[in-house]
């Protein structure tokens, strides 16, 4: 061919012309709208009361920050959603962010549920328990309390206070005498009689009251009750009872600040530095402090606070319930949107505010105050890592400092409940959401072939990558695997990665070394001889702690696996035994071993179950010997 002939490529059109090219088509309706890569990734997903008008000043060609003109130069096409009102386009836009990342918004990072405290209502002695997820059971709930940490410490105090059960309701039913928990005096011992349903019943109102923020109606009632065994001379009954107020007053004191002026809030309050933010969150229920936590939203720099609070605020309670009154550090954009977004779902009115002085001024101000704190500790704590980082990329002939660090380890008793962990490690420390657990299927697996395991965990681990991110640019892919073990380890695991096709990715073997003593391992890598670390290298206090976190995490789940499957019930198995019929047979002839080895008349004889039922139980445990 020659010159005149090369056909011409024409470059894939990008930018302000391809934004421009929409603007004819576009409603000017309420909807949202998606910026979209040459790859067809979202690049940015926003909300517009007037599609066409909003769309429209992206085409300008000045006028933008920096990050704005970025995402504007980089996008090769867009989507759109129209919707009927404004609000629905804002729970749309906090949504599709959510579940898309785009690479521009503004990100929540940590969306974990919040643990509450329920109080069973349907049993003659209600149960006082920790609960996280849905409420699905009709019951009481308290709550949101910062950490599961929170709410133990409220539920030890609690029981010393109003001596309730926490036991589930076939322990209640099958005890015979009481407790630990009743020998301590950290419950009342209703599952034997020790206590009558009334005077429990009672306990529990006293309970739900405090938790009401009636605790000073609460601690009046008990010092009256006090007194008059101490007139009496019932010192005894009167002891108990001082020591109950005794610890609902350490409840109260554990809480820390509890605002008179404020009945039930979120406080939020955000601090921004240096291209990253932390948003403070304090939960103050029924005039009560139950914790605080904090938040680091991906944002960038020429972010403002307003855009930074409200993408928070819609993300945040995307699944959680809101509280009746929101107290804000900042402004946000759309106040009054946001409001009416919260209040649709809660199913009542929901306020938002910034207040400026007061009670609640000095509740914002010391919300900042501990955001600005917890960023200049995570900001402190993100350089010493990237200095560790670098130290690990020096340290093992990386081309640069790994930014994804998986540690993979195996945990079993003689092959039995065997496990596989990975674990993740990066700039910003252990990356916990990103852990796995993998339970050990492979039936042709001799017990405790450490290899195989590995082999199996890897597998299914490269086999998912491969499948969803082929391009290695949704940032899954590790920059350096750490194997638990010596040379034979990690020939293994290479040969495991040359068998689906991965062979770039830089993998260590740490083995114990002289003694198996900490201090003193051997690092093992494919063609290379044996090294170790200076023994006060803190590259090497790093690759200890994150083998000791794989270790952790690896036994925990094994602990786990393995009390479950002593907790198991052979019946559970049985095709047609519902909870009903598995109590009949455990009643009848007291337990499941009992029933395997029950005859066909036997199992004929339990009320509820039929002929053909017993012929299939039978057989079962038949087939099972």
């Amino acid at each position: 061919m020659t010159d005149a002939e090369t056909p011409q490529t024409t470059p894939p059109k990008r930018g302000h012309e391809v934004i421009q090219a929409y603007l004819r088509t576009l409603e000017t309706s309420p909807g949202v709208y998606r910026m979209l890569d040459d790859q067809s990734r979202v690049l940015y997903v926003g909300k517009a009361r007037n599609l066409k008008a909003r769309v429209s000043s992206y085409a300008r060609p000045a006028g933008h920050s920096r990050r704005i003109e970025r995402m504007i130069s980089e996008t090769a096409s867009m989507m759109f959603l129209t919707t009927r009102t404004e609000t629905e386009a804002l729970l749309l836009e906090q949504n599709l962010i959510k579940q898309l990342k785009p690479k521009f918004n503004v990100l929540l990072r940590d969306d974990k549920s919040f643990p509450q405290i329920q109080v069973t209502t349907e049993h003659a002695f209600p149960q006082i328990r920790k609960h996280r997820g849905s409420k699905t059971e009709k019951a009481a709930y308290y709550g949101p309390f910062a950490s599961a940490g929170a709410v133990n410490r409220t539920l030890n105090q609690l029981q010393k206070v109003f001596l309730l059960r926490n036991c589930s309701d076939s322990q209640f039913t099958g005890r015979t005498r009481p407790c630990l928990l009743y020998q301590i005096k950290r419950c009342s011992g209703p599952c034997v009689g020790l206590i009558s349903e009334e005077d429990y019943r009672a306990s529990v109102r006293d309970a739900q009251r405090f938790l009401a923020g009636k605790s000073t109606t609460v601690q009046e009632t008990l010092a009256a009750q006090m007194a008059e065994a101490s007139n009496e001379m019932e010192f005894e009954r009167a002891a108990a009872l001082r020591d109950r107020i005794r610890a609902l007053t350490q409840v109260q004191t554990v809480q820390g600040i509890n605002p008179q002026g404020v009945a039930e809030a979120d406080i939020i309050a955000l601090h921004m530095e240096h291209g990253q933010a932390c948003v403070q969150v304090f939960f103050i229920r029924a005039n009560q402090n139950w914790g605080n936590k904090d938040f680091y939203p991906r944002v960038g720099e020429d972010v403002d606070a307003a855009e930074v609070l409200e993408a928070f605020i819609g993300q945040f309670y995307d699944t959680k319930e809101p509280p009746r009154l929101l107290l804000l550090s900042n402004e946000i954009e759309n106040p009054d949107l946001m409001c009416d977004a919260l209040s649709g779902k809660a199913g009542r009115k929901v306020d938002i505010a910034v207040p400026l002085r007061g009670e609640k001024a000095e509740l914002i101000e010391g919300a900042a105050r501990n955001a600005r704190e917890s960023l200049a500790r995570r900001m402190s704590e993100t350089a010493t890592q990237a200095k560790l980082l670098r130290g690990v990329a020096e340290a093992f002939g990386l081309d640069a400092p790994p930014q994804r660090i998986e540690v993979y380890d195996n945990s079993h008793i003689m092959g039995t409940n065997a496990v596989g962990g990975m674990i993740v490690a990066g700039p910003e420390g252990f990356m916990k959401n990103q852990y796995r657990k993998y339970n050990i299927r492979g039936d042709e697996l001799v017990p405790g072939d450490d290899f195989g395991m590995m082999k199996e965990v890897l597998g299914r681990r490269f086999t998912r990558l491969l499948k969803e991110d082929p391009g290695r640019d949704k940032g899954l892919w590790p920059d350096l695997l750490l194997i638990d073990g010596g040379a034979g380890q990690v020939s293994a695991v290479a040969e495991i990665m040359r068998e689906h096709g991965v062979q770039d990715i830089p993998m260590v073997g740490v083995a114990k070394g002289v003694d198996r003593d900490a201090g003193k391992e051997e690092f093992h890598r494919t063609g290379q001889r044996p090294f170790a670390l200076r023994h006060n290298d803190p590259v090497l206090y790093f690759i200890q702690r994150l083998r000791d976190e794989a270790h952790r995490w690896a036994i925990g789940t094994h602990r786990a696996k393995r009390a479950k499957s002593q907790m198991a019930n052979p019946l559970d198995e049985v095709p047609g035994v519902g909870a009903s019929r598995k109590r009949a047979l455990l009643a009848h002839f007291g337990s499941a071993k009992a029933v395997s080895r029950a005859n066909l008349a036997d199992l004929k004889a339990v009320d509820g179950v039929s002929a053909a039922l017993a012929e299939r139980i039978y057989a079962f445990f038949q087939d099972q010997a």
